[in-house]
């Protein structure tokens, strides 16, 4: 298992609630998916998605894993969204048709169902990202070329961003 993930917390002021706390998803870690289809997620991920998680299909050939609360607002925001447009309607289909709400055993891991599976084309091998509100799984060697390919074009990708004020 190879870790290099960072926790941190960020505080927050809400007029009506006053501070309250918000912790991310951050790192990489790689863990092993086993005969039977079980990850242990990484432990400190596991404090922060609870006991309920739902699993569904990623962008990028990737699955993305949310807890049960982020999970929630996903699906009221893309239940916010036309279904009058055909893209939309895709996107919901693709989003929620895939969606497997299921618990994390005693042990951390969870169970990831077939099709999931196939999909992200996970070997034993698997990268495990926090990003946010969510973690990503990816098959070890895609994430590999991916990030490689992110790394490449970080320079211009930061001046797009920077262009939108976010740098």
């Amino acid at each position: 298992m190879v870790r290099s993930g960072i926790s941190i917390t960020f505080w927050y002021w809400h007029e009506k609630l006053g501070i309250f706390k918000k912790n991310m998803l951050l790192g990489e870690y790689t863990h092993t998916l086993d005969p039977k289809k079980r990850l242990s997620l990484p432990s400190k991920f596991r404090q922060e998605v609870g006991k309920k998680v739902v699993l569904t299909y990623g962008l990028d050939k990737c699955l993305a894993l949310y807890s049960l609360k982020q999970w929630e607002k996903m699906a009221q925001k893309l239940s916010e969204l036309s279904t009058g447009q055909s893209d939309t309607r895709s996107f919901n289909r693709f989003m929620l048709g895939g969606a497997v709400e299921m618990e994390v055993d005693s042990l951390g891991r969870i169970l990831v169902p077939d099709f999931l599976k196939d999909f992200a084309e996970l070997g034993a091998k698997v990268v495990i990202t926090g990003v946010h509100d969510r973690a990503e799984i990816w098959n070890e060697e895609r994430w590999t070329e991916y990030k490689k390919k992110i790394v490449e074009q970080a320079d211009v990708l930061a001046q797009k961003l920077g262009e939108i004020g976010v740098f």
